[in-house]
């Protein structure tokens, strides 16, 4: 068999197996998949590509730029809200001070004046002595019972005290140890004083008392923390309301001095000369100001106008 007779007889085998039925369904099967692929690369190719939803959420956070103007009002806010913070947690540290100035205040702009017992003790007592009447009594005891006047007698406390009229505060008066002033251990002395401020107000150590020469020199709390167990932490919270020409009074030794207030002053709290001795007798008040604050000192002195103890025979100065 020739060459060419071979390529008919396999032309004919192929269009025989062509023509059966399965191999015909197979080829037709295997052309359309490629169909298909080739379809599906060119729509990949062709399409555009979806952007991610992080992706779209990313574009769209993206923050803008904001002027100078709208940065500074925002940090203004931002301020004056934590400013209100502030003050208002302040006010809530010293609402018991804060309370007594503000009803003080108050009872000025409206002109009222409570009825102060205090101010009887202060009263001007040095009327000249005249020759007394002789007092003419009945011989009926119960006539003469209504003749007799009452005992207009002073009774002293029994422990040593501050009065203040003017802020109405009648206040125990104590003393500390001097042992650490001595030792100049000023840790421990500050302590003794704070503990000793919770039972009233404080003779500072060192200072002369009222029955000395001197400077007499007293401090006490203006505002303290809430918490604290002392009764005493707002006594001096008025202070800031008395004038020149006020009269104070101590109580030591149950012998009275009065005091009139001559000099009201601010200094910071590293003025030490507010403690040094006096050539004359005066008293000096300390406490914290502003209220509520340690940033600076209200200074209140008075001079001693009148000594009431027996070494002085009831000796008025002026």
């Amino acid at each position: 068999m020739t060459e060419k007779q071979n390529e008919f007889q396999e032309d004919d085998l192929f269009e025989e197996n062509f023509s059966n039925s399965s191999f015909e369904e197979e080829f037709l099967v295997h052309k359309k998949t490629d169909a298909n692929r080739f379809k599906l690369i060119i729509d990949h190719e062709e399409r555009p590509k979806k952007t991610t939803h992080s992706a779209k959420k990313s574009k769209v956070e993206k923050p803008e730029k904001r002027s100078v103007g709208s940065v500074l009002r925002d940090g203004a806010k931002q301020i004056t809200a934590s400013m209100i913070i502030l003050i208002i947690g302040f006010l809530l540290l010293n609402w018991s001070a804060y309370y007594q100035i503000g009803k003080s205040k108050i009872s000025k702009y409206l002109g009222v004046r409570e009825e102060n017992v205090l101010e009887e003790l202060i009263e001007d007592n040095t009327m000249k002595i005249t020759e007394p009447d002789k007092l003419l009594t009945s011989d009926s005891p119960e006539i003469q019972k209504k003749q007799i006047p009452e005992l207009n007698l002073e009774i002293a406390p029994l422990e040593n005290r501050l009065i203040i009229p003017r802020i109405d505060q009648n206040i125990p008066v104590v003393r500390v140890s001097s042992e650490n002033l001595i030792k100049r251990d000023w840790g421990a002395l500050e302590n003794d004083i704070q503990d000793a401020l919770k039972g009233g107000v404080v003779h500072y150590p060192g200072t002369s008392l009222p029955d000395q020469e001197g400077n007499v020199v007293i401090t006490g709390h203006s505002s303290y923390f809430p918490w604290d167990p002392g009764r005493f932490k707002d006594v001096f919270a008025l202070l800031h309301d008395v004038v020149i020409g006020d009269k104070l009074v101590i109580y030591y030794g149950q012998d009275k001095y009065t005091y009139e207030v001559d000099e009201i002053k601010i200094v910071l709290p590293d003025d030490i000369d507010i403690l040094k001795q006096t050539t004359r007798d005066q008293v000096t008040l300390i406490t914290c100001t502003p209220v509520g604050t340690n940033l600076k000192r209200l200074i209140v002195t008075g001079k001693l106008v009148e000594d009431q103890s027996p070494s002085s025979s009831g000796k008025i100065i002026r």
